[in-house]
């Protein structure tokens, strides 16, 4: 699995001029779910993102996670995190999972986030979305479980 995680001010998604899901601030993190990824990946990675400390203290280090400062994390499925674009213009999606696989280990990240205390939002599965946020910092970070 692999994210990119922003730390933001706000953050929502839209699909058809609707918001479907939207936070104050906290994290937006866009998830990309690779072949062969498993339940393990998406425990990691949950666990992973909710204890990143990316917040400031009181001395302005970043020592505070997500929870710490009573953020929330906005979660966007995104398989074209596996693009990949080393052979001619079109990028390739051959190493992402397959939908059914993908949405699956999407929603089990999601519960994993929610069952660590953190609020979670949502875009919608494997729709046309229209993310808006404003970043902090900026702080934009890549994870991923793999090599774990």
């Amino acid at each position: 699995m692999r994210a990119v995680v922003q730390r933001v001010k706000q953050a929502s998604v839209a699909v058809d001029g609707a918001v479907v899901g939207e936070i104050a601030h906290g994290l937006l993190v866009f998830l990309g779910v690779g072949q062969g990824d498993t339940s393990a990946d998406a425990k990691y990675l949950a666990g992973k993102i909710a204890g990143l400390r990316l917040f400031s203290d009181e001395q302005g280090k970043m020592n505070l996670d997500v929870r710490d400062v009573g953020g929330a994390v906005l979660a966007v499925s995104q398989f074209t995190l596996y693009g990949d674009c080393r052979r001619g213009r079109r990028p390739s999606f051959s190493g992402a999972a397959a939908p059914d696989v993908a949405q699956a280990l999407y929603e089990e990240f999601v519960a994993e986030l929610k069952a660590s205390g953190v609020p979670v939002a949502t875009g919608r599965f494997q729709a046309h979305m229209e993310v808006s946020l404003v970043n902090d910092g900026p702080v934009t970070l890549l994870v991923s479980s793999e090599g774990e």
